[in-house]
């Protein structure tokens, strides 16, 4: 979407509020199981602001989307309450929610026209033909398809297709919109140019929106805030800044972006600092989060963290070899394997002249080293019979 359709259409939905501190949306206490014995959700607390965009992000079978299906009325919690805009709606069903919803296959109704696919939504609500007439079309402009309003699903292409399960989901200004893993059918190219179209949407009309994917780069893209899922539960919930730059665990450094992970045990700890003995050699000293002297632990430097040091007196320096080259345009990635036999993956310029089997000296700063608590099977998921 180009910068002069952002105006924001007239009769769509109000302007953006300012984000509430109280839950526009509230999760309390709630826990989801399919089968009385394994939970896809536990103990899950969770708020969303008004006017929030929130993504619901983790691996296959995490609970982020039970967690959405719960909110949508497809499933029933087990236990706890689910709040929206104040009033209990665990138990009621989906079409008194006021909800849009947006899914990964669009489902559209491939008998109707794009007109009469938007206008579902508002002719079950016994609008008058008149005000459907303009508000579908108010809906259509705004994804730019008032052109394309005759034609059926099957003669549109994926991305003009999901432009018109959004129009729907918008026309009738829901309070919230559900977004479930909407980009999933679409190429690259196009996925990324999605994001951004759905981002100045949510940016123009102010609606509230609760998104999942699996997709770490499209939750940090899309965001204001994204709770990683891992376990039935949230993991982390922050910025996307804040997931990437402190993470709290291993297994939220190893799911957000690019990451390397060295492990050993904590030899001391002193202030917000502990020195780790590496397995297979060397030492380093990071950030201690969570970690006491004596503990296995997980060692997190991003790629970018990292540098090549010119000689080994360099703070946190490993002595490694060359063992490939990756070109990507506006940077290498030089993989670096450490004398454990590790492999480490280190950003630099592209002008870099390391070829395979040239001794290096790789080095970073202590504060860009975080230091967690070994977690067995990180990034694993929960044994659980429903979906995720």
């Amino acid at each position: 979407m180009t910068a002069a359709t952002t105006a924001r259409p007239a009769g769509i939905a109000a302007s953006a509020p300012a984000a509430d501190a109280a839950g526009f949306v509230e999760f309390a206490d709630v826990e989801k199981s399919y089968d009385g014995r394994t939970f896809a959700v536990t103990r899950l607390n969770l708020n969303v602001a008004r006017g929030e965009f929130l993504t619901l992000l983790g691996p296959s079978g995490s609970g982020k989307t039970t967690t959405l299906n719960m909110l949508a009325g497809f499933e029933r919690p087990t236990s706890g309450v689910i709040t929206l805009e104040g009033r209990l709606v665990d138990r009621l069903p989906p079409y008194e929610r006021n909800i849009g919803m947006v899914f990964q296959n669009y489902a559209l109704f491939p008998h109707m026209s794009v007109e009469e696919n938007v206008a579902f939504p508002l002719s079950v609500r016994k609008i008058t033909k008149a005000d459907i007439a303009s508000r579908v079309s108010r809906a259509l402009d705004m994804v730019r398809l008032r052109q394309f309003g005759d034609r059926r699903p099957a003669q549109l292409s994926g991305g003009q297709q999901q432009r018109v399960a959004l129009a729907r989901a918008l026309v009738f200004e829901p309070s919230l919109v559900l977004m479930d893993e909407p980009l999933g059918a679409l190429d690259k190219k196009l996925r990324e140019h999605m994001q951004l179209e759905i981002k100045q949407l949510h940016t123009m009309l102010g609606v509230t929106v609760v998104y999942v994917t699996h997709d770490q780069s499209e939750a940090l893209t899309m965001s204001d805030r994204v709770a990683v899922f891992n376990n039935g539960g949230i993991a982390q919930l922050g910025s996307p800044d804040d997931l990437y730059n402190t993470p709290q665990s291993s297994f939220v450094a190893s799911f957000i972006g690019e990451n390397n992970t060295l492990e050993g045990r904590v030899e001391r700890v002193s202030g917000k600092e502990c020195r780790v003995a590496l397995d297979g050699g060397g030492s380093v000293t990071a950030l201690a989060i969570g970690v006491a002297e004596g503990e296995a632990c997980h060692v997190a430097i991003r790629p970018e963290r990292l540098r090549l040091a010119s000689d080994s007196k360099a703070g946190n320096a490993l002595a490694a070899t060359v063992d490939g080259r990756i070109y990507l345009g506006d940077h290498l990635r030089l993989l670096a394997r450490l004398e454990s036999g590790q492999v480490l993956t280190v950003k630099v310029g592209p002008e870099a002249t390391m070829s395979n089997g040239e001794p290096v000296t790789v080095s970073c700063a202590p504060s860009d080293c975080r230091a967690f608590l070994a977690e067995a099977g990180a990034g694993g998921s929960i044994s659980k019979t429903g979906p995720s």
